[in-house]
């Protein structure tokens, strides 16, 4: 009896048990199940298939006409079987020189019998893959030696044209991601979309000769087409050489722009690198570099500053082209003595003050815009924000804010100082200066295209602004052909083209002082300045040479590539043999519509000057026929009804402020005499400017010595 109880216990127990390890196994059958299936089944699979990714092919990139600046071209990725490798060190000994890597590294990665496929090496030409492929051929001893090592399509980053265009074009990694410059800044359309390979293998991850493949084909990226145009980058980047070469410069830039549409032509920045084989091993160098400049850098432009401000001083009627400045070597402002480049230019009109590029004159040309109407049209030239171009890490530049400036940061403003801007800011607002005043948005992507070369996205110009009027820009063209042509451009000048421009020499700071022995020379160039079609920049960063103006450093440069450029862009000699600003056969306006007369004037390259409140054209000086150069200007006269004869009347002209020879010869192109007292500089005349005399008055004029104070500092 109490053996039968002991069995049932034990049978009780037993099926406790089982009972027990059944629940067990059906919570865990039903964790694997529900919980870790998905987890599981992919570890699976993992074992019995072997997964690789197919690399996209990168987009291209190219010049406007097609020329290839940078491409994908095949390469491979060598990988190693560790369960097949026998000899890890005999195997590394054999690849470490083909694949120039490290013997012992290559040693540990095929040494690792838990994994079954370790990556050796990615980016291997195909010259180098081959070779591989032919030693393991070579006896039954090397093919098991090498037995597990594998090949993968892989892509590499090709630049064939070596440093041209480096900064901008960028680097990529090894991963083919983008780095810098339009690599980095359009990597989302360039890289494409990767494809995938999977294949089922065996326990020792060989492959099954039965077995499925997967293949899923990778997308190419898209390609961009800039505007740059690999003639002009070419003559670019041997002027840039040379430049850089002859100053013994620390840097040197160069833009060239349409300065129609704001699409950059060329971009040069030097010192350069190879893209193809960059100094990765020294990051600080390579970081320096990869920078592009003339978008991340500001400087003080100096005197090529100037030519917006007499722009702007135009088109807001602060000056015209007839007031007259007087420039003893320096100028006193809130007791800052502000110096001018040169002793004295003395007496002046505002076109000797342009071309001498004399800061007393444009001192107070700002001074008389004043603050609010100085900085409006500097922020409608796009001073102080970014112009947007579609490249990274461009700067906004620095405006002092226009509630702390004061009458002497006003003053050094007007001349290129107290302001700071990229060169890439500086050529899109003087662009606007010639091309009718319109400030066009920068861009150097023209189109995208798919891997059909089928536009999918195409750049138009843009206008962000228009500071200043067509007249306006039509009397800049004239003011900036007399600069190369009678002032500080003449080292641009190309007989037989009309090339307008403006130098400058800017102050270097470091720490934060204004260093003195070295400077920024630059020169801005357009052309032709009958119909300007580009604009050219210049800048040379602390030439290392006695005499460092940009009129030395950069514009002779300047005109070497306009001197290729122009004729590869189908702009003809007007007049081959000649020399700049040729003579002008002054036309018939009388009688003619204000506007039309001032066109007709304008297209001569003379500067129309209207006197008069009138509609039509009743006078003009100097006369029809009468012999003068580009540049030159011309009084266009016109009267209300009850004015005396026409004929018989001019417009006395402002003499105060020039000298007496000055005075003298202005009051004499006007048909009128001049009666003298004192002096010194004119600061009164009889009749008064603007009134109507008849020819052949007397002008009764009074001059007196100026005080003027004691010098300071200057640019250019």
């Amino acid at each position: 009896m109490r053996a039968d109880i002991k069995l049932r216990k034990r049978i009780a127990l037993t099926l406790s048990i089982l009972t027990l390890l059944f629940i067990l196994v059906g919570v865990r059958i039903g964790s694997l199940t529900l919980f870790q299936g998905k987890q599981l089944t992919a570890r699976g699979v993992s074992q019995w298939t072997r997964e690789g990714v197919v690399t996209a092919r990168r987009g291209a990139i190219v010049d406007r006409n097609g020329d290839v600046l940078a491409q994908s071209t095949t390469a491979y990725i060598v990988s190693a079987n560790p369960q097949l490798i026998e000899d890890a060190q005999g195997a590394a000994r054999v690849l470490a020189p083909i694949l120039n890597m490290d013997e012992e590294t290559l040693a540990q990665k095929m040494g690792k019998k838990g994994q079954a496929l370790v990556m050796l090496k990615r980016q291997v030409p195909r010259e180098k893959v081959d070779l591989i492929r032919s030693v393991r051929m070579e006896t039954e001893e090397m093919q098991k030696l090498l037995k597990g090592i594998s090949f993968d399509e892989d892509t590499r980053r090709f630049y064939p044209k070596g440093t041209f265009l480096a900064q901008v074009l960028g680097l990529t990694n090894v991963d083919s991601q983008g780095q810098s410059g339009l690599e980095s800044r359009y990597e989302t359309l360039l890289k494409g979309t990767e494809g995938l390979l999977k294949t089922e293998v065996d326990a020792k991850a060989r492959l099954l000769p039965d077995g499925e493949t997967v293949y899923v084909p990778p997308e190419e990226g898209s390609t961009l087409q800039l505007t740059i145009d690999s003639v002009i980058q070419s003559v670019v980047e041997k002027a840039m050489r040379d430049c850089m070469a002859d100053n013994n410069a620390k840097g040197v830039q160069c833009i060239v722009m349409d300065v129609n549409t704001g699409a950059i032509l060329a971009l040069c920045m030097k010192p350069d690198y190879d893209p193809a084989d960059p100094p990765r091993n020294d990051t600080q160098l390579l970081n320096e570099l990869m920078r592009i400049t003339v978008i991340t850098d500001v400087y003080e432009p100096g005197s090529t500053f100037k030519i917006l401000t007499c722009a702007a001083a135009l088109d807001s009627g602060a000056v015209t082209v007839n007031d007259g400045f007087h420039c003893t070597g320096s100028i006193l402002v809130d007791g800052d003595k502000i110096r001018c480049w040169k002793d004295s230019h003395g007496a002046q009109t505002l076109r000797d003050a342009l071309a001498n590029s004399c800061n007393p004159a444009f001192v107070n040309i700002a001074l008389r815009m004043g603050t609010d109407t100085m900085y409006k049209y500097m922020r409608s030239f796009g001073l102080g924000s970014r112009t947007g171009i579609d490249l990274p890490g461009e700067s906004a530049g620095i405006l002092i804010n226009s509630r702390l400036v004061k009458n002497v940061d006003l003053a050094r403003i007007g001349f290129g100082q107290s302001v700071a801007v990229t060169p890439l800011q500086l050529i899109t607002a003087a662009s606007s200066v010639v091309n009718g005043g319109r400030v066009m948005k920068p861009y150097i992507v023209d189109a995208v295209l798919d891997g059909e070369g089928n536009v999918i996205d195409k750049t138009h110009p843009q206008v962000v602004s228009t500071p200043i009027s067509e007249e306006t820009s039509e009397t800049m063209r004239a003011l900036l052909l007399n600069v190369v042509d009678n002032g500080g451009g003449k080292n641009a000048a190309i007989p037989g083209y009309l090339i307008g421009g403006k130098t400058g020499t800017a102050q270097v700071y470091k720490d934060g002082r204004v260093v003195s022995d070295v400077h920024i020379g630059s020169f801005i160039g357009f052309a032709p300045m009958d119909e300007p079609q580009i604009a050219v920049l210049v800048t040379v960063n602390e030439a290392r040479v006695p005499v460092d103006y940009g009129s030395i450093t950069a514009a002779p440069f300047a005109r070497q590539i306009m001197e290729e450029v122009l004729p590869y862009l189908g702009v003809k000699k007007q007049m081959p043999g000649a020399t700049q600003a040729p003579g002008v056969v002054v036309k018939d306006v009388k009688g003619m519509d204000v506007q039309e007369a001032k066109k007709l004037l304008q297209a001569q390259l003379l500067v129309p000057q209207v006197v008069g409140s009138g509609n039509t054209v009743t006078y003009q000086l100097p006369y029809a026929g009468s012999d003068c150069r580009a540049g030159d200007q011309v009084m266009i006269y016109t009267y209300d009804m009850n004015v005396p004869e026409a004929e018989d009347m001019v417009a006395v002209p402002d003499v105060k402020g020039l000298s007496m020879v000055e005075a003298s010869r202005m009051l004499r192109a006007r048909g009128l005499d001049m009666v003298l007292s004192g002096s010194g500089l004119a600061v009164k005349q009889t009749p008064g400017a603007g009134s109507y005399a008849p020819l052949g008055t007397q002008v009764q004029v009074q001059f007196e010595f100026p005080v003027i104070g004691e010098e300071k500092d200057a640019a250019e």
